[in-house]
């Protein structure tokens, strides 16, 4: 049986991420691919419940350290309990978010050592990396508007200030630049369809 694909969504605050996720999770159905559509955190029961202890709260409920722990924890039980069995089985697994938002959100947001970031993901994630991460990349003020404007307002992270979601931003564009290999970065300004079309000209050019 063939190994199954691994393609990730990243990207700051009010980008688009999850809509995208869901047209192109459609168009792969549409070819007669088998894809499971998940989530991080998340994406199986008891990343699920420590999903809800880490976005929930109050701003500064967590260091950065410790939301760092609990996002490895929930990313360990979704890998173990969801991804890797679904891969194993030949499907395509299409997650809206993974480990470059650790990097993103508490390495280059919150300040948590890289190294110690790598040293988790070695340990967690380990072979299991995505065959392909999309990263969308929007000016942080249309972000921020985008979530505050359609009612997404609704975790710890968007309320975290301006200057972390511009060290976001960066952050993500980094990570991007650093793995051209397996990254694609996406502009997420304009209309869903114009960004739909270059995540399947992503899609389709780098896994179809």
């Amino acid at each position: 049986m063939t190994h199954g694909r691994f393609i990730t969504f990243e990207g700051g605050e009010g980008t688009g991420k999850s809509t995208q996720v869901a047209r192109l999770v459609d168009r792969l159905r549409a070819r007669d691919l088998e894809v499971l559509q998940t989530r991080e955190p998340g994406g199986s029961e008891g990343a699920e419940q420590i999903r809800n202890l880490a976005l929930n709260g109050d701003p500064g409920r967590w260091s950065a350290m410790t939301e760092t722990l609990l996002m490895f924890a929930a990313r360990s039980d979704h890998l173990e309990r969801t991804i890797r069995p679904a891969l194993a089985a030949g499907r395509w697994v299409v997650c809206d978010r993974f480990a470059d938002s650790s990097r993103a959100y508490q390495g280059a947001g919150g300040g948590t050592p890289a190294d110690f970031i790598e040293t988790l993901d070695a340990a967690v994630v380990g072979a299991a990396q995505p065959d392909l991460t999309l990263v969308f990349d929007l000016p942080v003020e249309v972000g921020l508007e985008r979530a505050f404007g359609r009612g997404l307002f609704e975790t710890r992270f968007e309320s975290k200030g301006l200057e972390f979601h511009e060290r976001l931003r960066r952050g993500f564009r980094d990570i991007a630049a650093a793995h051209p290999e397996r990254c694609v970065l996406i502009d997420a300004e304009g209309d869903p369809d114009a960004v739909e079309a270059r995540v399947w000209a992503a899609v389709e050019g780098r896994l179809l």
